[in-house]
């Protein structure tokens, strides 16, 4: 039996777990919710935003948390060209199943210049508080993780803030809601989706670097987590942003106590066995409906 100290901090590490995977599948969210859109690539642009962070930090000697001053506008401006320059395009009976294709072929583009740029090796930030940790209740949390969440919870509440408060966040919920009638009233729908995946581009940027954080990075291993950040978004019902949050942090705190009696590679399937569940049981999701309506 395990400890209680140990099943503590198993709650504890797995509620920033899960706040760390609502961040990384916010964007996704996003991009099925604007445009019916499968962005495979958003999980390849969490490991540039990665490898940016740790070059930042590795090359330049500037903290990886102040290299998003740079990564969020770019990676800002990189999902509007995406979207304007190549989604846009694809004929809309065909758009999902051909955004697959495309951002497949992307994610292999982004891998391939990162192993040309910093080959295969295996890199990991070197932060001077990285190996610190504070006691809580018998138990002992690493800075870095409770620092990742704390760029988990602002940044999704400044998404929150942003598509709840704004005139941007009212259009792109209309343009998501209902795309005819939002073009009826006046909406420039196009432009509201290339800013739309512009926002879910830039969550990738501050995912990216919460990640690097505490995580050692390699090219190919934007493909670890495309499978999990599908389930969580599919769980939650496609397009829901609060429905994946919700997912993101009950998958979470599954993992990390199924991790206690059967290890880290075992426990990653609950992610899998949850989205069998959903698809046999709920295919619109166990948190959607009335949960989106309200964000």
């Amino acid at each position: 039996m395990p400890s209680g100290a140990l099943l503590f901090q198993s709650v504890i590490l797995g509620l920033l777990l899960g706040g760390l995977y609502a961040l990384l599948a916010a964007g996704l969210t996003l991009y099925f919710g604007i445009m019916r859109v499968v962005m495979i690539a958003h999980s390849a642009f969490l490991i540039l935003a990665a490898y940016l962070a740790w070059w930042s930090h590795a090359r330049l000697g500037v903290d990886p948390l102040l290299s998003m001053v740079v990564t969020i506008p770019l990676f800002f401006g990189l999902g509007v060209l995406l979207q304007r320059l190549l989604l846009a395009r694809l004929r809309p009976v065909t758009l999902t199943m051909m955004s697959v294709l495309l951002t497949f072929a992307i994610a292999v583009l982004i891998e391939g210049l990162l192993g040309y740029a910093f080959t295969g090796t295996q890199r990991r930030i070197q932060l001077g508080y990285g190996s610190a940790s504070i006691g809580l209740f018998g138990a002992r949390i690493a800075v870095v993780k409770l620092i990742a969440f704390g760029l988990a919870a602002v940044a999704l509440l400044t998404l929150y803030l942003l598509l709840k408060r704004t005139r941007f966040g009212w259009a792109l919920r209309a343009t998501i809601q209902h795309p005819d009638a939002a073009r009826l009233i006046g909406i420039d729908t196009d432009r509201i989706a290339g800013f739309g995946f512009g926002v879910g581009l830039a969550t990738a940027a501050v995912g990216g670097t919460a990640l690097a954080l505490d995580t050692t990075i390699y090219p190919s291993l934007h493909w670890h987590w495309i499978g999990p950040l599908m389930a969580i978004i599919v769980v939650g019902g496609l397009g829901s942003v609060p429905g994946a949050a919700v997912a993101a942090m009950l998958l979470g705190l599954v993992q990390s106590l199924l991790q206690i009696p059967l290890g880290t590679t075992w426990a990653q399937t609950v992610f899998y066995l949850a989205l069998f569940a959903t698809l046999a049981f709920r295919p619109q999701g166990f948190f959607g409906g009335r949960l989106a309506q309200r964000f």
